[in-house]
């Protein structure tokens, strides 16, 4: 069912490992082709394109592409309890976490008569991706929006696809769950878009048509400053075309675990743990990298039986029979920490003994799940820790969703005349030595050009 990647006895540099070790098929550029033509119809015929795009990829054309206020009060009021309950824990917890993350401004004195302060500024309004394919997300509706409002972002709209199966009030809207986790966190601006056309539609504005067609009616969605969330090459495509009108978080590719595993883990637990991201899709990849033979045959026999039992069998089966899965062999512990770093998995669980001495020395990984009690079904709803990660190696460049996602540094730089007489010879000559000398000009004319 998972194929064997023998490394034992191989000295591979990173390169090498990162051309040799699983990874999705997951071609970005590719996917342009079709998705600036969908941009720029949103951007000149506004909500006439999604609704259009929306009947044409989701089969729904919605009423209204914003949802009605009344639809988010029915969605939370209709939400099971328990449900409720746990997004409502879960929300907490995220808000603990994040809430300790944030920068405060910060004061430094140079020299005297003259400091740098760093201010941290929230951008002023974002746009919140929250995929409904395969699977529904209430729990990245969580991720999206927390950090967010910590951040203290002035204006959050959230955007998800309408569901075809929608049925009553909800029809024609996003799944009732992903309405009713807006409503509990207070998000009153939620859209019924999905795709490539959701992130166009936040990059560009829309408006409603107005004379003949044109796209000079009323506001439908104001442009935002940033788009943030996972979604499908097309949205990851979409984040690449407009990337510059619009900043992102990232190009999110399909998820991915790695399990750095010795002879004393639970095989039952990891096999477990790569089922349970199999089960996002079936380009989803699953990797164990271990030492253990003995290992490696009892988590094979543990994932036939976890397959066979499990509610998506079929989709499990092709994500772990994909060439994006696998199990790696190693000579050592040592061997695999240099495998699962030149991997940089979105999440990368420790299964070994003392596991937090070993997370401590892994520099790439999007999150880290130490020892037998942190699976990264925890981290996807619970743990108080972001869900929102690096795909497809970015790890060893990039974070994971944060507050810091949402907010911008600015230097303010305050200098007496006394302190910037002291430093002026020294900017001059700069300036000169990269043969700008109104650069130094701008100084000396402060003083008579004679200081």
């Amino acid at each position: 069912m998972i194929s064997r990647i023998d490394l034992r006895g191989r000295a591979l540099d990173v390169r090498s490992l990162r051309e040799t070790l699983p990874r999705a098929e997951f071609d970005v550029e590719a996917a342009l082709d079709a998705v600036r033509p969908i941009c720029e119809d949103v951007r000149h015929r506004g909500a006439d394109a999604l609704r259009d795009l929306g009947e044409r990829f989701d089969g729904v054309r919605p009423a209204q592409l914003r949802v009605p206020a009344g639809v988010l009060a029915a969605a939370l009021e209709q939400l099971d309890p328990a449900v409720r309950a746990a997004l409502e824990e879960s929300v907490r917890r995220a808000r603990i976490v994040h809430e300790d993350q944030r920068r405060t401004d910060h004061t430094t004195q140079v020299v005297p008569g003259g400091t740098v302060t760093e201010r941290w500024i929230p951008v002023d309004r974002v746009g919140l991706y929250v995929p409904g394919g395969v699977a529904v997300y209430p729990s990245s509706v969580v991720m999206n929006v927390v950090p967010a409002q910590i951040a203290q972002v002035g204006s959050i709209a959230v955007t998800s696809p309408p569901q075809r199966d929608n049925t009553g009030v909800f029809a024609g809207y996003p799944h009732p769950t992903i309405l009713a986790a807006c409503a509990l966190l207070g998000v009153d601006e939620v859209y019924a878009v999905g795709g490539a056309q959701a992130v166009a539609m936040f990059a560009y504005g829309a408006r409603e048509s107005g004379p003949e067609g044109t796209n000079t009616g009323e506001v439908l969605c104001e442009p935002v400053s940033l788009v943030t969330g996972p979604g499908n090459i097309y949205v990851a495509a979409a984040k690449r075309a407009l990337k510059g009108l619009i900043g992102i978080d990232a190009e999110a590719g399909p998820t991915e675990i790695a399990v750095l595993a010795d002879e004393t883990a639970d095989a039952d637990h990891v096999a477990a743990d790569l089922v349970s991201q199999a089960e996002h899709d079936t380009l989803a990849a699953s990797v164990l990298v271990t030492d253990s033979e003995e290992l490696v045959a009892r988590v094979e026999e543990a994932l036939e039986r976890r397959v066979a039992a499990t509610k998506h069998t079929e989709r499990v089966r092709t994500a772990l029979s994909g060439r994006q899965s696998g199990i790696v062999l190693v000579d050592d512990l040592d061997a695999g920490v240099t495998v699962v770093d030149a991997y940089a998995a979105e999440h990368l669980e420790i299964q070994t003994r003392d596991a937090r001495a070993v997370a401590m020395r892994i520099r790439n990984a999007g999150a880290i799940f130490v020892g037998p009690w942190a699976p990264v079904s925890l981290g996807d709803y619970a743990a108080g820790s972001n869900h929102v990660l690096p795909t497809g190696g970015c790890a060893c460049h990039s974070s994971g969703l944060s507050v810091q996602s949402f907010l911008r540094g600015i230097h303010l730089v305050d200098y007496t005349q006394d302190a910037l007489r002291d430093v002026a010879d020294h900017v001059v000559t700069l300036a000169g030595a990269e043969d700008l000398p109104a650069h130094g000009e701008a100084v000396t004319a402060r003083f008579g050009d004679g200081r």
